[in-house]
């Protein structure tokens, strides 16, 4: 256990950098909008979801409807309908964990799991996802509570902070080039997100976006099992 908990932690230090940073934004951003500690810390800990929350606060700061976030998250999030879908084969074995695993899966997270590089048992591997996602949802928890007891005692313009979830996007994309030999992957997910975003625009180029990219890779995965 402590073997996989060791490179569970290893693996993930890129995404607690980004974490704390992107955590620390959202909770300055919240307290300057006038909400608590508390609030900060039960929406990370419960909604674990960095984009959506980082909008969630522009929504509820505006008042809007319980039925305008709940589309608003549908649509931010619709991405995660395709990671769940193949990520079944692999958390298939996890037991009583599954639940919290699927309710963890960020695009981090995500890049993790999905690493065709472990040298791992089936049961170490089962331990290993749920330490990386555990890890992840701690980092963010600590990162947004730090942001909202910092916004508390400090007062400074945020203009400018919720960059950093693009930052971290980058950073995540740039990790997964350096430690993968095969790069095809990633050039589909960039040529696709380029051509949607040309197509389509950028309010509605998302949901093309990850449906002609899980087409691409499951096309890309089924060439690869035949040589």
């Amino acid at each position: 256990m402590k073997k996989v908990v060791k490179q569970a932690f290893i693996d993930t230090l890129p995404v607690m950098t980004g974490y704390l940073v992107l955590g620390l934004g959202f909770g300055i951003i919240m307290k300057t909008n006038g909400y608590g500690i508390l609030l900060a810390f039960a929406m990370s800990l419960f909604i674990y979801a960095g984009s959506m929350q980082y909008i969630a606060i522009g929504l509820l700061a505006g008042g809007a409807s319980l039925i305008t976030i709940a589309l608003t998250t549908l649509m931010v999030n619709a991405r995660h309908l395709f990671y769940g879908i193949s990520m079944i084969g692999k958390y298939k074995n996890t037991g009583k964990r599954k639940p919290y695993l699927i309710f963890a899966l960020t695009d981090e997270t995500y890049s993790l799991v999905c690493n065709d590089n472990l040298v791992m048992e089936e049961k170490e591997r089962a331990d290993y996802y749920f330490w990386v996602s555990l890890l992840n949802h701690g980092y963010w928890i600590l990162g947004s509570v730090a942001g909202a007891v910092v916004g508390t005692v400090l007062s400074f313009n945020s203009e400018g902070i919720d960059f950093a979830l693009t930052a971290l996007f980058l950073t995540v994309f740039l990790e997964q080039w350096l430690t993968n030999k095969k790069h095809t992957p990633a050039m589909i997910g960039v040529g696709v997100s380029v051509v949607c975003l040309l197509i389509f625009g950028s309010d509605k180029f998302l949901i093309p976006t990850m449906l002609v990219i899980a087409l691409l890779l499951c096309v890309y995965k089924e060439e690869r099992k035949d040589d």
